[in-house]
């Protein structure tokens, strides 16, 4: 029993730390690489392949650590009565939610005047938390339901759009339209609409159901190898035919590479479906497969995936820092960097950033340089599991 568990929560861990370390190469791409600033890296009339796979590959992240907080709110729950853990997603969601507001909005913008406010990944996943501390009253199923109910559908709405700085535009761009608003003189940009996203929370909350005690491990990996190869699968059909699962359809290019690129280049804001079948498809083979890792990798790359949300927001802070670093060695106006809008949005930065190479040599300095720090919090978190507000960091 105790090998049992103490694999699936390596596994776990294994593959949430697996998509911290890849999102770190997303945020050094967006602030140190010098070609993000003048053009979107899916552009495939721009781009390279080595440029839009560094991009693509964070597609993974997202929507992979959304469903395993709902795997691990499972989890908890087998120590919890429904009542505490509704409790604890209610408090933790409302917690996250001042996260994203706060600490993590001035790490993005190094602003004191707070001159944006950006609903993107920790609203999100707050939002989502909260959602859940609801449905998990509800039987299995009924969950299962409505989150496939949501993922499968929500492309349905693709054809609405509510135009203006209104506040009809604005709830529906919580719902499922990405845009940047104006209030006075903030920017608010809504990055993350909530649907599907509150769905996929859930989904991991009822594959929970495979880990919970004294489940059969070789069952659970032929029912995630068997979910995830289908998602693919799914995925490919779906895909090829250009019939339904998201707005922007395949076409063909200038060669059969990029034609390639343009199959495996699909909407991420809001997820489609086809995003979250290729996504999540991976994360479920990615669980059958790993569970039985014992390498030496894996329980180095299972510390960040122990402190996700202590890594998420210092690792923030650091790559904003490198790059005024960065722009004080190059003798450039490092003031630049206290954003008064939204870094993707901000033109005055072209110029600004370096190589690809050395994007990816500053993604392994941030990566490995926080792992002392995430290994030593990580100990203390072990240590000290009396302490509640170790669970909400």
């Amino acid at each position: 029993m105790t090998l049992i568990i103490k694999n699936r929560i390596t596994s776990i861990d294994f593959l949430r730390g697996t998509i911290m370390i890849i999102m770190a190469l997303d945020h050094v791409r967006d602030y140190l690489f010098a070609g993000s600033f003048l053009y979107d890296p899916l552009d495939l009339d721009k781009t390279s392949g080595v440029i839009f796979f560094t991009r693509w590959v964070t597609h993974f992240c997202a929507p992979i650590f959304m469903m395993l907080a709902g795997t691990s709110a499972f989890l908890t729950g087998q120590k919890k009565s429904k009542k505490d853990l509704s409790i604890f997603l209610l408090k933790r969601g409302l917690w996250l939610i001042f996260l994203e507001m706060i600490v993590t909005n001035f790490g993005w913008n190094f602003n004191i005047a707070f001159p944006m406010f950006l609903f993107i990944t920790i609203w999100a996943l707050g939002i989502s938390m909260i959602v859940l501390a609801g449905l998990i009253h509800l039987p299995i199923k009924l969950i299962l339901a409505f989150s496939i109910l949501l993922i499968a559908g929500h492309n349905l709405l693709d054809g609405i759009h509510v135009a203006g700085n209104t506040l009809p535009a604005f709830g529906w761009a919580l719902l499922h339209d990405q845009q940047p608003f104006l209030w006075h003189k903030e920017i608010i940009l809504i990055g993350y609409p909530l649907i599907p996203l509150i769905a996929i929370m859930p989904l991991g909350y009822c594959v929970g159901q495979l880990y919970a005690f004294g489940y059969d491990a070789a069952k659970r990996r032929k029912i995630l190898l068997a979910i995830g190869f289908s998602a693919i699968a799914l995925f490919i059909i779906l895909r090829y035919s250009n019939l339904y699962g998201d707005p922007s359809k395949w076409s063909s290019q200038k060669d059969n590479f990029f034609t390639f690129l343009s199959f495996i280049k699909v909407s991420k804001y809001p997820p489609s479906l086809l995003y979250c079948l290729v996504t999540l498809g991976a994360a479920f083979i990615f669980l059958g497969t790993a569970e039985k890792l014992q390498i030496g990798l894996v329980k180095v790359v299972s510390v960040y995936g122990r402190v996700p949300m202590f890594y998420y927001l210092i690792h923030i802070y650091l790559i904003h820092l490198i790059a005024i670093i960065s722009s004080l060695i190059m003798g450039q106006n490092w003031k630049i960097w206290i954003l008064s809008e939204p870094i993707w949005f901000t033109s005055g930065l072209k110029g600004y950033g370096s190589s690809l190479p050395m994007a990816y040599l500053l993604w392994a300095v941030v990566v490995i340089g926080l792992y002392p720090i995430c290994k030593r919090y990580d100990a203390y978190k072990q240590g000290h599991k009396e302490k509640w507000w170790l669970s909400y960091l």
